[in-house]
């Protein structure tokens, strides 16, 4: 009996060892992580990720934006995703993605930009994240934009960010919307609304149309068309429904 409790007890020592050998292994992966090239005198564009983000409201405006670094003469934009870990976060399609930088430890690059996707819970349970809105307001005081893609809004509004502006999300949530922040100035039957630092979006695949209206604002009309082209769009700014305060 003793022979055999000793050999249970090595056997739990040896499981313990390996996994505390698994920790370090993940633990020093995480810490040699490579991080995306900030360069200079390039916008800084950060995507706010988290579990439940739609793959669409993420990777419609980072196609975008992403794209600029490949036109000559235009102070193009840097991308990369922040989010409260650097852990892999799940799409609700089911997408698996690894953030760039923690909000919550890492040293983050000063940002110009800030997308805010839709996710799955923007509606309830991540409007009560308060390190996440807190965040996103301290952010948006440098910005110089700010912007969301459908219920990515609600988390605008909810920190306080669109109170002064006029704004829109999802068509179908705009009566929850209207109902949650009665007394925002809320656009609907429009793509985008522009006002101030601010482009909210009605999401979905019409967040190509906010993204490059951006890059149009930044760039002009000729760039705003050869990203679009080179992803097989048809860009015209004029037939766009929209709201642009003055």
């Amino acid at each position: 009996m003793m022979k055999k409790n000793v050999l249970l007890f090595g056997l739990l020592v040896l499981l313990l060892a390996c996994s505390e050998k698994k920790n370090s292994e993940k633990h020093a992966k995480t810490a040699e992580r490579t991080l995306p090239q900030i360069q200079p005198n390039r916008y800084n564009t950060a995507f706010l990720i988290m579990d439940g983000v739609y793959n669409t409201e993420f990777t419609a405006p980072f196609d975008i934006f992403q794209h600029t670094q490949y036109r000559k003469g235009i102070k193009a934009m840097n991308t990369f995703t922040v989010a409260n870990t650097l852990e892999p976060i799940t799409s609700f399609e089911g997408i698996r993605i690894l953030p760039d930088f923690d909000y919550t430890q890492d040293s983050i690059p000063k940002i110009d930009i800030l997308v805010v996707p839709s996710a799955e819970h923007h509606l309830d349970s991540d409007l009560k994240d308060t390190v996440m809105l807190n965040f996103v307001e301290k952010v948006a005081k440098d910005a110089l934009f700010v912007t969301s893609h459908c219920d990515g809004a609600f988390v605008l509004a909810k920190a306080g960010l669109l109170n002064e502006v006029a704004s829109t999300t999802f068509p179908s949530d705009i009566v929850t919307y209207k109902e949650m922040f009665p007394h925002l100035n809320v656009k609907d039957s429009v793509l985008f609304v522009h006002d101030g630092k601010f482009i909210t979006s009605a999401g979905g695949a019409k967040s190509f149309e906010a993204a490059l209206y951006l890059c149009e604002y930044l760039y002009g009309k000729e760039i705003a068309q050869s990203i679009a082209g080179g992803l097989v769009i048809d860009w015209n700014l004029d037939e766009v429904p929209k709201f642009i305060a003055q």
